[in-house]
Parts: C-alpha cells; sequence; structure tokens
C-alpha cells in the first residue's frame, strides 16, 4: 500500500531506523515483514515471541518526534491487542479506531472488541464501516451490496462517535495495490471525500490547543 515492500531496514547505535516511503520522511513504517528473507515466508510465531516484537516495535525503534503512532492490529482480541495495550498504557494512548463492514457476522466480532476495549479502559475514538456499498467505476453510483448502517447502527448503541462509511471502489483497490496515493490521484471521488473527513474528525478529537495530544 505505501509502496515499500522490499524496502531494508538497518540497525543503528538508538535502535533500527524505520522505513521512510517519500522523501521528505514525514511517514515512518515499521514491519515485520521487513524482516523476512521472502514475502512469502510465513510467521509461525507463539504469542511470548510475538509479544517480545511487538514491544521492540514500540520501545527498539528511531521513531523520532511524532504527531501519531498509528498501529495496525489484526482482527480480534488476541494476545497482540493485549501487548499493544499494556506496553502503551504508560503513554496514554489517544485510543482505538475500530472497522468493521455491514454483515451481521462482522459488526458481532467488532462488539467484542468494543467490550474488551472498555474492559482494558482503551478509548475508542470511533467506528469505520468498511467496503458499505460499491462504487460504479462508470457512473459512480453506490450499491450496498452486502447491507448498510451496521457500523452506524453499533456506534448509536455503543454510544460512540461514527466516523464514516468507506465504499467498495475498484480505482482505490488498484492504487493500493500500486502503492499509489488514492486521495492524490482520484480527490473528488466519494471515497476520497470520505477519507478526508475521517481523517479531520480524528485529528480534532486527538488535539489539544492545536497540537497533537
Amino acid at each position: 500500500m505505501l509502496n515499500v515492500e522490499g524496502k531494508d531496514i538497518h540497525q543503528s547505535s538508538q535502535g533500527w531506523i524505520p522505513v521512510y516511503p517519500d522523501a521528505s520522511q514525514s511517514l515512518a513504517v515499521m514491519s515485520i515483514a521487513f524482516l523476512l528473507n521472502r514475502r512469502d515466508d510465513p510467521i509461525v510465531w507463539r504469542g511470548p515471541k510475538k509479544n517480545a516484537m511487538i514491544k521492540q516495535f514500540l520501545s527498539d525503534v528511531v521513531w523520532g518526534e511524532l504527531d501519531y503512532l498509528i498501529i495496525d492490529t489484526p482482527p480480534g482480541t488476541s494476545d497482540e491487542h493485549i501487548t499493544v495495550v499494556e506496553s502503551l498504557q504508560e503513554y496514554n494512548p489517544d485510543g482505538a479506531i475500530l472497522v468493521t463492514t455491514p454483515q451481521a457476522v462482522a459488526v458481532g466480532d467488532v462488539r467484542r472488541e468494543l467490550t474488551f476495549c472498555r474492559k482494558t479502559k482503551l478509548p475508542v475514538l470511533g467506528v469505520i464501516e468498511n467496503m458499505s456499498g460499491f462504487v460504479c467505476p462508470h457512473c459512480s453510483e453506490c450499491s450496498n451490496v452486502f447491507s448498510k448502517g451496521g457500523g452506524e447502527a453499533l456506534a448509536r448503541e455503543f454510544e460512540i462517535p461514527f466516523l464514516g462509511c468507506v465504499p467498495l471502489d475498484p480505482q482505490l483497490a488498484r492504487c493500493l495495490e500500486q502503492g499509489q496515493s488514492y486521495v492524490d490521484a482520484f480527490p473528488s471521488s466519494p471515497s476520497s471525500q470520505v477519507l478526508h473527513k475521517i481523517a479531520e474528525s480524528l485529528h480534532q478529537r486527538t488535539t489539544i490547543n492545536g497540537l497533537p495530544s
């Protein structure tokens, strides 16, 4: 997605140097993929080894001065999530962003994740409904392929912010596969407008006195 496949990370006296997708080094990226010999190698690790790697990514990477640290976790409420929450407690994280698709099965999974956040006292910044309708590449009409409103209903039930619906868009998928910026390539598309709205909403929720918290 960020066009960094095949990049190498380097060790310094301070720790691992992350990968920068752009020349301005405005975005730093760290992934387990950078440590694999081949892209198709599986990661067959038990919980303790995974947990140790997560802690290394948080403490042993030379992140520098950050406005935001975004951690993309797998679905569910497994060891990885517990380790992330425990490791970040001392930093008072702004919170979690939960992503669901409209189907009842997916919403049920996210409901359990909401319960996990509440039990671990991790604030929830909001819910995003992904794959919410299909945008035709020819006429730009949006059709509800699966269903619609599951994420919004969940946010209303738990009294948390609903951040928006991101539709299925072939152009978005194509840009991600090619490592291109979708919002730059299609700034007026419905998906770009939704993504901008979500980003602005999150920025406002996590900003104190004009500075990121």
